[in-house]
């Protein structure tokens, strides 16, 4: 099993995916794995979502992990489903410690100093910086690195193609998450390989 740091050095874009019709994850997972990302992060925001996941986990070369999951009942349920990796939108020491004894890689979601230094006594020093745009952006997460130098960052929340590069070229952020990559209804697969193609090349040099 991968580590967190080595899943979110993998791809510069982990696609954060909300999807109704579990007929539909398959052909997503082929086209995004096709176009170069294989870290995806299905979140537990629908009902087909569990279904989903299970889909996803047959797909040769997808690394399909859960998100939006906010205790250990959840985690649990969607390691069940095959769920390689967990994301959650905060930081508890409930889920911290179900994470820990299950030894499932663990993204939780930090807004503020105080988050970044729970996450630390628990022996995180990767986070999901969320929701990153509404939490003060770019010059919000230069002022957090400074005294936490060793923590690195996947910011999610109002990332888009337009600003996902700018997010990338700073030295704490080992990647981005990011729902643009597909769009809502059924998948034009040929669409999604594009975008992921694009997203999979913002890494900076």
């Amino acid at each position: 099993m991968q580590t967190i740091d080595a899943l979110m050095r993998s791809v510069p874009v982990i696609p954060v995916l909300v999807i109704e019709d579990a007929a539909h994850a398959e052909p997503i997972a082929r086209a995004l794995v096709a176009g170069g990302l294989t870290a995806l992060e299905v979140t537990l925001r629908t009902p087909a979502a569990l279904d989903v996941i299970r889909a996803m986990s047959r797909v040769e070369g997808a690394v399909v992990g859960a998100g939006t999951v906010l205790n250990a009942r959840d985690l649990d349920a969607a390691m069940e489903a095959g769920a390689r990796f967990i994301v959650s939108p905060g930081l508890t020491d409930p889920l911290t410690r179900a994470a820990a004894d299950r030894g499932v890689p663990y993204l939780p979601g930090v807004a503020n100093a105080a988050d970044i230094m729970r996450g630390l006594d628990h022996g995180l020093d990767r986070f999901k910086f969320f929701p990153a745009e509404a939490a003060g952006g770019i010059k919000a997460l230069k002022a957090l690195a400074g005294p936490f130098g060793k923590v690195r960052f996947c910011p999610t929340g109002g990332i888009s193609e337009a600003n996902a590069a700018d997010w990338l070229a700073l030295d704490p952020v080992l990647c981005v998450g990011g729902s643009w990559v597909v769009k809502p209804g059924a998948p034009d697969v040929g669409a999604i390989r594009t975008a992921a193609e694009a997203a999979s090349r913002l890494r900076p040099s």
